[in-house]
């Protein structure tokens, strides 16, 4: 890690980036000088919060705590997911459910194939990539189908009237909605490397490692976040649609 050497001063300078932002909101009147100010404030004193709190976990190195860390992970992704859900009626255990079942399959492929060690080191920041990427995967999800039954409302009824049960009435509804969430993801894989150097491997390089253990190692995250945007968002979607629909079959907009 002697290469990557990051002073306060190199911080203090590193904020007249913000101050471009700053001056673009004031330049075209856009009213985000003050969100701006408050992400930037909130986002110092989250990170300098779990950087301490990261310190002392990864000391202590137990399974209890490790564990803890990835609930409080999960929790938070699914309360902003659900946060992003139009729908007045939406469930919060639906976001819990979508997350926990993905970030969870996820990381205990990756621990039994051996990618990753079942330590704090390893185990909480990826816990944090999986989960991170499933809240946006899910918002997206929530968002689509909101926009869907709003748009396609008239269809749903028909199908409805025809017969046909909410599942079924839904599909069309559903399927747009996967595909909507998990197109980010897709798009962003086949673009690595090419368009962009990801985080993990970016970070690597920068601590010295060998670029091609640094590829191997985004290779992964690659088809980790593959597999969790893509249980994340199918588990929500199946989860969430019913909360159109009251006990009777009717949609409810």
């Amino acid at each position: 890690m002697k290469n990557v050497v990051v002073s306060n001063w190199s911080l203090v300078f590193a904020f007249l980036l913000v101050l471009v932002s700053i001056g673009i909101s004031v330049k075209e009147k856009l009213g985000l000088t003050k969100d701006i100010l408050i992400s930037v404030v909130r986002a110092i004193i989250q990170l300098v919060i779990i950087g301490y709190i990261l310190k002392v976990i990864f000391n202590v190195n137990t399974f209890w705590l490790t564990f803890v860390s990835t609930l409080v992970i999960i929790f938070n992704a699914s309360w902003n997911a659900n946060g992003r859900d139009p729908n007045t009626n939406r469930k919060l255990w639906n976001s819990i459910i979508a997350e926990a079942v993905g970030t969870y399959i996820t990381l205990a492929v990756l621990l039994l194939s051996g990618v990753i060690k079942p330590i704090p080191m390893q185990v909480i920041p990826i816990t944090g990539m999986i989960a991170g990427n499933e809240m946006v995967a899910i918002g997206l999800c929530y968002k689509s189908l909101n926009e869907s039954f709003h748009d396609l409302r008239q269809p749903v009824l028909e199908r409805l009237a025809l017969g046909s049960d909410i599942k079924t009435a839904s599909m069309p509804i559903i399927r747009r909605s996967i595909k909507t969430a998990m197109q980010p993801t897709i798009d962003s894989a086949k673009t690595v490397g090419l368009v962009n150097l990801p985080g993990m491997m970016s970070g690597l390089i920068f601590a010295g490692v060998n670029p091609i253990y640094a590829i191997k190692y985004q290779i992964m995250v690659t088809f980790m976040l593959l597999s969790a945007t893509s249980l994340g968002a199918i588990i929500s979607v199946y989860l969430a649609y019913k909360n159109y629909f009251n006990d009777q079959m009717q949609l409810m907009l």
